[in-house]
């Protein structure tokens, strides 16, 4: 799926010369699974008290981090979601997590005292 790319400072111009200035995508490479420091946590806040768990930390392309999320999920069985490059998954899945990540070759830290 192809993304649109956006027109920035403009809303109309009369100028037949005017050329649209695009707002340049800045998309990340992913680093080598060896170098990424993920960070695992449990987290409840405005989340009506029930517990996720994070994983926070990737540095790559958004694709990258969705195809990782999807493992996750899986090898949890459990639903959870990619937003604002960080994974929720839902439940306290901390120590599972970050056995599986470390598996995989990620550096890995557990986050907050639980």
């Amino acid at each position: 799926m192809a993304k649109k790319k956006e027109k920035i400072n403009i809303v109309y111009s009369t100028n037949p010369n005017f050329s649209y200035e695009f707002d340049e995508e800045n998309e990340l490479e992913t680093l080598p699974i060896n170098q990424q420091k993920l960070y695992v946590s449990i987290d409840r806040k405005q989340r009506g008290g029930k517990e996720v768990t994070l994983i926070e930390g990737y540095i790559g392309a958004e694709e990258d981090l969705k195809e990782l999320g999807k493992k996750i999920k899986t090898k949890c069985g459990v639903g959870g979601s990619v937003k604002d490059n960080e994974i929720i998954i839902q439940g306290n899945f901390k120590d599972k997590i970050f056995d599986l990540l470390s598996k995989e070759g990620y550096q890995v830290k557990k986050k907050g005292g639980n």
